[in-house]
């Protein structure tokens, strides 16, 4: 199968791309930076998601026309600051937003005007767009923004069956900042602190491989939901 995974270079990206070669499938991979000593099976492109003009003549130069897509996973994103929101400024949340929300609306887009559509795609979501805990704040209306766009697009590409999916927690490098965080300001972090080296904490390359295993089960799902992946 061909895959398409944004943020491939690092990450769960990074886990979910390692996979799916290791799996034998062909994985085209946009992110800014790239792996080094690539297999075969894997083509990117280095692109800044925050640079919206530049997205889709990077997507044009990773995926010829005539090649088919079979999953697409939009994983990448950006944590933003844990603030309280009179303390964020609207830049700041814009510079979230575009990275979060609307590089993936045009990852959309040229998905929709290419000559075959793919039958997945899988937007990275969180339960922070959900539950709206004090000082999630950009991080927050980003995910419940790209919830909401990915339940708008599932009427217009009926060919792919769209859902926004939450992972849970994952040993990253965005948890790694979250634990420089205080909770006792922002207690709804605490939960990751104590997280961190448990099995509620699970590695990029554990999470990775059930969210693959998870995809094929996804088909009574109807598009445009968001799953929460430690229900299934």
């Amino acid at each position: 199968m061909n895959y398409l995974i944004t943020g491939h270079s690092s990450g769960l990206g990074r886990a979910l791309a390692d996979h799916c070669l290791n799996s034998g499938h062909a994985v085209f991979g946009l992110s800014r930076s790239l792996i080094a000593n690539t297999p075969p099976a894997l083509r990117q492109q280095s692109v800044d998601l925050s640079m919206l003009d530049e997205i889709q003549p990077a997507l044009d130069k990773l995926v010829p026309s005539a090649q088919s897509l079979d999953i697409v996973i939009l994983n990448a994103g950006v944590l933003g600051p844990i603030s309280a929101m009179p303390d964020i400024q609207v830049d700041t949340i814009r510079r979230v937003m575009d990275v979060n929300v609307w590089a993936n609306k045009i990852v959309l887009d040229w998905l929709v005007a290419r000559p075959t559509a793919p039958r997945q795609a899988v937007l990275i979501s969180s339960g922070a767009g959900v539950r709206g805990n004090r000082g999630w704040s950009a991080y927050a209306l980003s995910k419940a923004t790209l919830n909401m766009l990915v339940q708008l697009y599932a009427h217009d590409m009926p060919d792919t069956q769209l859902v926004a999916l939450a992972p849970g927690l994952i040993d990253t490098a965005m948890q790694a900042q979250l634990r420089e965080v205080d909770s006792t300001v922002f207690p709804s972090v605490r939960r990751m602190h104590e997280a961190h080296g448990t099995g509620t904490m699970p590695a990029a390359e554990t999470v990775a491989e059930r969210l693959l295993n998870l995809l094929p089960h996804l088909h009574d799902v109807e598009s445009g939901s968001f799953i929460d992946m430690r229900k299934r």
